[in-house]
Parts: structure tokens; sequence; C-alpha cells
């Protein structure tokens, strides 16, 4: 019997991801699991692009707003949608450190929707990462805050129809309806 190509490791770790194919998918680690994601439909990348103009346009110098940058957590490595890093961070690195890191924000996408709302938080809080944001589909808003170390408390809803000026990263006024005013 052939002996397979490649031997999957039992516990994943950032040097293991390394060693993977780029290959269009987003490959993550969640306590030694790998999790691999596909290609992000255009609804998804519409609302990812109009809120990384949004929040570029708003940062405050030596800010850097960049999608799909590598974050370590406790336990794993993951790629969010969008970060928003401090300034002075390493943007030659291809896996951050959450004390350079200002804001996640994962787009929902119905094969990520769960783990971003479950998994994706909790881990992000227990890194310490201060701003935590998660857009549905119809471009509602949930914004997280870091209430004490290793937790998440959700700040507010911004639903369609409203506006809301966030303090966290930086003030910048979100506008559900502009994220999808295309579709």
């Amino acid at each position: 019997m052939a002996q397979p190509a490649y031997q999957f490791p039992d516990y994943w770790t950032e040097a293991d991801l390394d060693s993977l194919p780029d290959d269009g998918h987003r490959y993550e680690i969640l306590d030694g699991s790998l999790h691999i994601t596909p290609l992000a439909d255009g609804y998804h990348q519409s609302i990812g692009l109009a809120l990384a103009v949004l929040l570029r346009t708003a940062a405050p110098s030596g800010c850097r707003v960049l999608p799909e940058l590598g974050v370590r957590v406790p336990g794993g490595n993951f790629v969010p949608d969008l970060v928003v890093l401090e300034p002075g961070a390493d943007l030659g690195a291809t896996w951050h450190d959450p004390q350079q890191i200002a804001l996640v924000v994962e787009v929902a996408s119905p094969s990520t929707e769960v783990n971003d709302k479950t998994s994706k938080a909790f881990k992000y809080a227990e890194a310490g990462i201060p701003a935590y944001w998660r857009v549905a589909r119809d471009g509602t808003i949930t914004v997280h805050a870091l209430v004490d170390q290793g937790q998440y408390g959700i700040v507010t809803t911004v639903k369609p129809g409203t506006t809301w000026t966030a303090s966290l990263p930086f003030p910048v006024t979100l506008e559900p309806d502009a994220l999808v005013a295309d579709f």
C-alpha cells in the first residue's frame, strides 16, 4: 500500500500552517485543529471592501486597515476578514501578536457564521484584542468590546436603517445600509 504524500499532524501549529500551499483557501487553527474556509463570495467581499474603505478613511495616522492578516490567539491562528493594526505594527509579519491589533472584523458567510459568533469571539477576547465587530450579510454590525480581560460585551448592534458612531478603535460612523448599497 502506498504511503500518503503528506502526513497531517495530530496537533496543528503555526509552522504547519506556514508549510501549506497558498491556494486561495483560508487556513486557520483552533485548539490544534485545522479549519479550512472556502473563498468568500461577492457579497462577502463587497461588504468587507466597503467597511475597509470606511475604516481607512477614518483611521488616524499610523493605523493600518488590512484584509486577511494572520492573528495569533491562544491555541491557534486566525485570519479575520479585516484587521486594524496599531501604529508601529510590523507590516512584514505573516502572523501578528494580539497586542498589535486594535480591531478584528469578521463578515458572516454561511460557512463561518457559527464560528464567528462563538469560537472566534471567545479567542479574540481571550487574546485581549480590544474590539471585535461581526457583520451580517444584511449589513447589521454587532460591536463587541473587552469588558474584562478575556471577555467581550456587546456594545451595540447597528441595524440597517440606523447609524452609530464607534469610539473603538477610533471614531467612525457605521451605516449598515452603505455596506450593502450595491446589492
